[in-house]
């Protein structure tokens, strides 16, 4: 009797333990619902608002750089369709601009100083495009220099959005690592509750709560320090598991953009050479067939020298303009476009794609870059130097030399090989006159690789197009 008595007194201290059981799995999911639904508000936050202002400047300074170009251009070229882009540029930075306010980042964001220093830009040069005759050579250099002033004003009050939106970015996420550690505690005091009571079970689940909630504001600490390849290692299934996933997709992004920032180009906006390594290599580790071709302009120093960077920067932008417009009419959408350097160019396509996007390139290479000559120089088909002994040198025209290196007969375990193929091809195709595409033809074992090549006119006798 005694026994069922106790049994009734273990069975009652069982049903009163579980009520501060339930009490605390009720607590525990309030607290843990209401962290995680302000951690994904502000995660939301940070995708939809601070990484859109952050785009959004980048594509500013993009579209502003493409308006100045356009306009320089019509101004030496005198072009309807460069002034037509010109001010369909300044529509697309006003929208850009507009989309801006939109975005609620901080209220003392420089935009409305952004729009008037624009204006003042296109006042320039409403005033530049309607001057007749040619003026005198100190007002282009004024005129010159108050557009060049603008233009920088532009691009360093577009850097300050930029860094108050990453700004922004930064003190959610210190935000963030503040709601996850007040949740933590919340979570571990009423487990400790649970605790006390003897319930092992709430000791187990305090245990997967505190750890995973600890690897979150470990995490969220090494972003915030800009450590954007460290992940929460969280694989329970559940909200927190979504949420290590919804993390670790934002760190990886943050990633991403951070890497393309500091690797692509400041003049063209194309993917570097540490870029053009990791997708190579990437598509060689998935065992696709590839076309990798390495792009080098002939004789852009002597236009350089004779012309000046402004200018051989015009040359290098209508180069990547050509080479991206090709690649997207005749290639795919994982085709991919980089500029390593310099005058120095990448692409990689399908081996079935290469033929015709190289002899776009060429094609429209060899029909535009010598219109950026003057016309004595392109009529005359060269430029006139001089060596330091006074010799008079001939310089030809500008002409492109493509060298592609295919995967299709031999296995590649790494870029490295590939790429030396590729430079040696290159090599030989800059020795040969005129714009050409030499392709590897043997495999990489041989002494010397056996190319086909293309030119749009006929070079000596060899027997090319």
């Amino acid at each position: 009797m005694m026994k069922k008595n106790v049994k009734l007194r273990l069975e009652e201290k069982m049903l009163l333990g579980y009520v501060p059981v339930i009490l605390m799995i009720v607590g525990i999911a309030i607290v843990a619902f209401q962290g995680l639904n302000e951690l994904g508000r502000i995660n939301k936050r940070i995708l939809e608002n601070d990484a859109q202002v952050v785009q959004s400047a980048d594509r500013l300074i993009d579209n502003l750089l493409a308006q100045e170009a356009y306009g320089r251009r019509f101004l030496i070229l005198q072009g309807q369709e460069m002034r037509e882009m010109f001010w369909q540029r300044s529509e697309e930075f006003k929208v850009l601009v507009d989309r801006l306010k939109s975005f609620a980042v901080e209220e003392n964001m420089p935009v409305v100083r952004l729009a008037s220093l624009h204006d003042e830009f296109e006042d320039l040069y409403r005033h530049a495009f309607s001057s007749s005759g040619s003026p005198e050579e100190d007002q282009v250099r004024e005129m010159d220099g108050k557009m060049g002033e603008r233009l920088d004003d532009m691009i360093a009050l577009i850097q300050t959005i930029k860094d108050t939106g990453r700004n922004s970015q930064y003190q959610k996420l210190l935000k963030s690592s503040s709601i996850s550690t007040n949740t933590f505690q919340t979570i571990l005091l009423l487990s400790g509750l649970g605790i006390l009571f003897g319930l092992g079970t709430i000791a187990a689940i305090n245990r997967n709560f505190s750890r995973s909630i600890r690897q979150l504001k470990q995490a969220t600490e090494q972003i915030s320090q800009g450590k954007f390849d460290h992940l929460a290692e969280i694989n329970t299934g559940d909200e927190l598991g979504e949420l290590a996933g919804s993390f670790n997709f934002m760190a990886r992004r943050l990633l991403h953009l951070e890497e393309m920032y500091l690797d692509s180009s400041p003049l063209t906006r194309l993917p570097g050479g540490v870029t053009v390594e990791n997708v190579l290599q990437l598509k060689l580790d998935g065992g696709r067939p590839i076309a990798f071709c390495l792009l080098d302009l002939d004789n852009f120093k002597s236009y350089n020298d004779r012309y000046g960077y402004a200018k051989g920067n015009m040359v290098i932008r209508a180069t990547a303009d050509i080479i991206i417009s090709a690649v997207g009419r005749h290639g795919t959408k994982d085709d991919f476009v980089g500029h390593i350097g310099g005058d120095d160019f990448a692409i990689i396509v399908s081996p079935a794609r290469y033929k015709i996007i190289c002899e776009t390139i060429i094609d429209e290479f060899d029909k535009n870059i010598p219109l950026l000559y003057n016309p004595e120089d392109r009529t005359r088909g060269y430029i006139i130097g001089q060596t330091r002994q006074g010799l008079e040198v001939h310089f030809p025209l500008m002409s492109i030399s493509i060298a592609v290196a295919t995967n299709e007969q031999t296995k590649f375990n790494s870029y490295i090989e590939l790429a030396e193929i590729a430079s040696e091809l290159k090599e030989h195709a800059k020795a040969l006159p005129g714009s050409l595409y030499l392709v590897n033809r043997r495999e990489k074992t041989d002494e010397y690789p056996k190319s086909e090549g293309f030119s749009p006119k006929v070079v000596e006798k060899t027997g090319k197009r």
